[in-house]
């Protein structure tokens, strides 16, 4: 190989971050193929900055991820309490739905939103102090994050199980921080009353089908059809929109979904129409990569009969209202830093 050719490889290997797979050492390496000692990974300075690296990829399996998503569940975050309808539905790699019957209230194959990501994207992209909306509330996980970290949030949504578990589960973690204000309904309905004005929208829509939580016929997990779904997902949108100041942010954890026909029904992209429709621009992506689970036993099998990839990641979209911000702090009143009060010299 000539050595320009060379050069190229090498700058390509830097830049991918190969250098850091477990194949060439562990370590980064430069442009110049020298190794770099782990300390002077500027990774470190980015955690301690920004909790992890604002980066496009959000890897979950990572150890400072792991560790401090650790910490937040040790507050007693239990987001599945609440879900009373009689079965929740999953989606296999192949777009099948298994269905799981529930235990005492609780179903064990519900969603558990993630605490760390709930962080990031109120450090991120909520000024301090600012009001959180959550148009598709579900459990406590979001709430309490935010009141946590000193933002008021409004969360709706159609249980009143479900907020009832909400309320009773903040009350035992949130001892000096104001509650979260889950509001009971209809988002249609509801986010037209609400008087205050949000910073930032920060919600995870239901997944159409994919999951069923409730038996209510206003509850968009239960429509007939994904047109209808679409349809008022897009009214709810506008909404929410509504309430958010100019200049301000919304931030939409979502995935696709496969339709009986095993094809994408086009959940991603229709959630980008609808923001940019009720007049948002389209700002930020980030890939939300999930551990893998069993998917590994699975996914042989079902790869082979229809050629569908198993889905281990979700997509984290960023939307604007206006000029988008800039000097905010990321300073808040915050739990211990589980990062930097953990000794990394432990192996």
């Amino acid at each position: 190989m000539k050595s320009g050719a060379l050069d190229v490889s090498r700058q390509a290997l830097a830049l991918s971050g190969m250098g850091n797979h477990p194949a060439h050492g562990g370590r980064p390496v430069t442009t110049d193929m020298t190794w770099v000692p782990p300390e002077a990974d500027l990774s470190g300075a980015l955690l301690e900055r920004f909790v992890v690296p604002p980066f496009s990829i959000l890897d979950t399996r990572q150890g400072y991820w792991q560790e401090r998503r650790r910490w937040w569940l040790g507050l007693g975050l239990q987001s599945e309490l609440g879900r009373a309808h009689g079965h929740t539905v999953k989606q296999a790699p192949d777009g099948t739905l298994d269905y799981e019957p529930s235990n005492n209230g609780t179903a064990p194959g519900t969603s558990i939103f993630d605490p760390v990501l709930c962080e990031l994207a109120y450090r991120w992209f909520c000024p301090p102090g600012g009001t959180v909306l959550d148009p598709f509330a579900g459990g406590s996980v979001r709430g309490i994050v935010a009141a946590y970290l000193g933002h008021p949030y409004i969360g709706i949504d159609l249980s009143a199980r479900q907020i009832e578990a909400n309320r009773e589960q903040a009350a035992r973690i949130l001892t000096t921080q104001p509650v979260p204000e889950w509001i009971v309904g209809d988002s249609h309905l509801v986010l037209p009353t609400i008087a205050a004005s949000a910073d930032l929208i920060f919600t995870c829509p239901p997944y159409y089908d994919l999951e069923v939580y409730s038996d209510d016929p206003h509850d968009l997990s239960n429509l007939s059809t994904y047109g209808q779904f679409i349809e008022m997902y897009r009214g709810i949108i506008v909404k929410a929109v509504d309430r958010l100041l100019p200049g301000r942010m919304a931030c939409i954890v979502v995935s696709e979904i496969r339709g009986k026909d095993g094809t994408f029904q086009g959940l991603v992209p229709d959630t980008i129409a609808a923001f940019i429709n009720a007049g948002m621009r389209y700002y930020n992506e980030a890939i939300l990569i999930n551990s893998a689970g069993s998917l590994p036993i699975r996914i042989t099998k079902q790869f082979e009969a229809g050629r569908k990839l198993g889905r281990t990641h979700q997509n984290v979209l960023v939307f604007i209202k206006g000029d988008q911000p800039r000097g905010w702090s990321y300073e808040r009143d915050a739990p211990p830093d589980p990062q930097t009060s953990f000794d990394w010299s432990t192996p």
